[in-house]
């Protein structure tokens, strides 16, 4: 199915239109005054290319692995929870979307669709996300589940000791129809058929989770283990020594607004880290170039939340497909037109420094 979007500001745009306020204002909505939200985006334009000419770019490869998984391009789907908000094949067509283009996903907690279903949709390419959760056993269920079904990696996502204050969905609540399952969190409380303000999820995270319980996380996995939500050097020089792979991320500018974006602390983490580890970011990767500016920064890949979820709106598995397709497509053009044949080749010469 031929889609019309150019560009996934015009997917953004078209979806806003067909998705419920309560389901946009959930997807869409930041932190406070939405800072950080517009930063994340703003950041990516501030950063200048340094093309370089005449070089042979009549072939050019835009491959690379992640954790030994080979990707067709350097972007996959960061976790975001509730895709059956918009869809009723829900995480299932998000997971079979990357899959088909040579991507992964990264399956949220917080999902329509098990982790089984997902692994089912998508062998081999996907990663599962963890809250660790006050009660460890139900973590500790979840983790064993994700290993069972050949997730590749589990991403523990570490900032989010208490979920931000999000005016957007306090003023338009997300209602789930009662009896609604959501697999991977755990049994719900009796009454908690809505997340009008998030309190029920809240309530099942853990704010004492510290470096210390990183310990405890190994001890249940084989699995490689990525922390997601790092902003800082020393952080993620920690990471490191704990044995754990970084993921640069301000959770989408949704948790504390006006943090650091993941681009701006992009190369002090890559400093510290001084090839340790692998090295991923979210937060506002709306075109090729910057996914380009990232990588060439020194991210292993790139991952996509709020895109995939405004594809999927408009067109379901197709709708994925596509916003995958304009970023592989924009990305191949623009390490062409940077005089560079290889993702290997990007490099923190491309970015101007005045």
């Amino acid at each position: 199915m031929a889609l019309p979007y150019l560009n996934l500001r015009e997917m953004e745009e078209a979806a806003a239109a067909v998705l419920s306020p309560a389901a946009l204002a959930y997807y869409v909505g930041g932190a406070n005054d939405e800072v950080t939200v517009r930063a994340n985006r703003d950041g990516y334009a501030a950063l200048k290319l340094r093309p370089r000419m005449l070089v042979d770019v009549s072939q050019v490869d835009v491959s690379t692995t992640v954790l030994g998984t080979p990707l067709a391009f350097p972007v996959g789907i960061a976790p975001c929870a509730l895709h059956g908000l918009v869809h009723p094949d829900a995480e299932v067509a998000t997971a079979r979307a990357a899959a088909g283009m040579g991507s992964l996903m990264t399956l949220s907690t917080m999902s329509h669709r098990s982790l089984e279903d997902v692994a089912h949709a998508a062998p081999g390419q996907w990663w599962f996300q963890l809250y660790v959760y006050r009660d460890r056993e139900v973590s500790r269920a979840l983790i064993q589940r994700a290993e069972a079904a050949g997730a590749g990696a589990l991403v523990v996502t570490v900032d989010t000791p208490y979920l931000g204050r999000r005016e957007a969905i306090i003023r338009t609540p997300v209602h789930i129809a009662p009896g609604t399952v959501l697999p991977n969190v755990g049994p719900r409380r009796a009454g908690s058929e809505h997340l009008d303000d998030l309190s029920y999820f809240d309530s099942l995270l853990d704010p004492g989770l510290s470096w210390a319980d990183l310990a405890w996380l190994r001890a249940q996995t084989d699995l490689p283990i990525v922390l997601k939500g790092l902003l800082t050097a020393e952080d993620a020089d920690l990471a490191v020594q704990h044995g754990c792979h970084v993921w640069v991320s301000n959770h989408g500018g949704r948790q504390l607004d006006t943090a650091v974006t993941a681009l701006d602390a992009l190369p002090e983490i890559v400093t510290a880290v001084a090839g340790r580890a692998e090295i991923y970011l979210d937060g506002g990767v709306m075109r090729g170039t910057d996914v380009l500016k990232a990588v060439a920064l020194g991210a292993s890949a790139v991952f996509v939340a709020r895109p995939a979820l405004y594809g999927l709106a408009l067109a379901g598995e197709a709708g994925v497909r596509h916003m995958l397709e304009l970023l592989r497509d924009e990305l191949r053009l623009a390490v062409a037109l940077c005089g560079k044949a290889r993702i290997g080749d990007l490099g923190p010469d491309l970015i101007f420094r005045g």
